[in-house]
């Protein structure tokens, strides 16, 4: 090997490191101004805007990263968005008024949750084509999310005061656990056992046996609490409160609340970071993401992003 080859293998043997510990983007849909805000979380800075549909809403990434599909409430689509060019790359035709959507742990398979049709439906990432729907028997489904051994999705229906759940190999509604008013987003314990799942007009958190699909107990929370966020850690969920503008703190061995946070006005969905130091809130009203430490449980700033941010993704 030459002198030469010899350096460039040094230095790659440095930098590959120094690339997997790179800190992921944040992926923000705001719905008052049709983008997809990029978040570089190492310095949590905006780094570009992707105009994305009309009103974009929910929002999954693919394993890769390098695609993100988003539901476009009023053209009733997916959107894909290639991350790398930074811009729209076509749609999937979904039915009316699609809101959250889901990605299976595999990476497969998106859910996407369509309000006025009451289902769910079910796009394969291979083809980037809808390969199936699932009639819920809740009204108004706004969030699909998979369990974390992907057999089961469970779905929030606003109007239905319950959550729904699919079983995914048989493509059936087979379940409807009743909980308070307006239920809003979805988290699963680390272990897959139970599903946590905020009530925004109840302002409770219901802890939900996810084998026996069974209401185990709850939890009372802030007022029109509505998003979710599980810690890695697996002890801890957190939950944001609409009418308060603040983030609530779970301990799950415990189920009371340990800490809330101070946060921009009409908190709404979240993403935490992979190594689950930082958590996103996507503040509507105030058109900011707040970022908190997890650790110090204290907000350490607003990035300001587009109009009424819906929610936030990082992969």
């Amino acid at each position: 090997m030459s002198f030469q080859h010899t350096l460039l293998a040094a230095a790659l043997c440095v930098l590959a490191p120094l690339a997997a510990l790179a800190a992921p983007f944040a992926y923000v849909p705001n719905e008052g101004s049709a983008t997809l805000s990029v978040i570089d979380t190492a310095t949590d800075q905006v780094v570009a805007e992707i105009p994305v549909g009309k009103k974009p809403r929910g929002t999954v990434i693919s394993l890769d990263g390098k695609t993100a599909y988003v539901s476009d409430q009023p053209n009733n689509q997916l959107v894909m968005v290639d991350l790398v060019a930074r811009k729209a790359a076509g749609n999937i035709a979904l039915g009316e008024s699609p809101e959250g959507v889901g990605m299976s742990p595999d990476g497969r398979w998106v859910a996407a949750a369509v309000e006025e049709t009451n289902d769910v439906a079910f796009i394969d990432t291979r083809t980037n084509k809808k390969s199936f729907v699932v009639k819920v028997r809740g009204k108004n489904p706004e969030h699909a999310v998979f369990s974390p051994d992907g057999k089961f999705v469970f779905v929030s229906a606003e109007e239905g005061e319950a959550v729904n759940v699919i079983n995914f190999a048989t493509r059936k509604d087979v379940a409807q656990i009743p909980v308070g008013a307006r239920p809003r987003g979805i988290g699963f314990s680390i272990d897959g056992k139970q599903a946590f799942v905020a009530a925004e007009n109840s302002n409770e958190v219901y802890v939900i046996d996810a084998v026996k699909f069974v209401v185990l107990t709850t939890i009372k929370a802030g007022l029109r609490s509505n998003g979710i966020s599980v810690h890695p850690d697996g002890k801890r969920v957190f939950v944001s409160n609409g009418g308060d503008a603040s983030v609530s703190v779970i301990d799950i061995a415990s189920g009371s609340i340990t800490a809330t946070i101070g946060v921009g006005q009409r908190p709404w969905n979240m993403a935490l970071t992979p190594d689950g130091k930082k958590l996103y809130v996507a503040c509507g009203r105030a058109g900011v993401v707040s970022v908190i430490d997890t650790e110090s449980n204290t907000k350490l700033t607003d990035i300001a992003v587009g109009k009424l941010p819906w929610g936030v993704v990082i992969r």
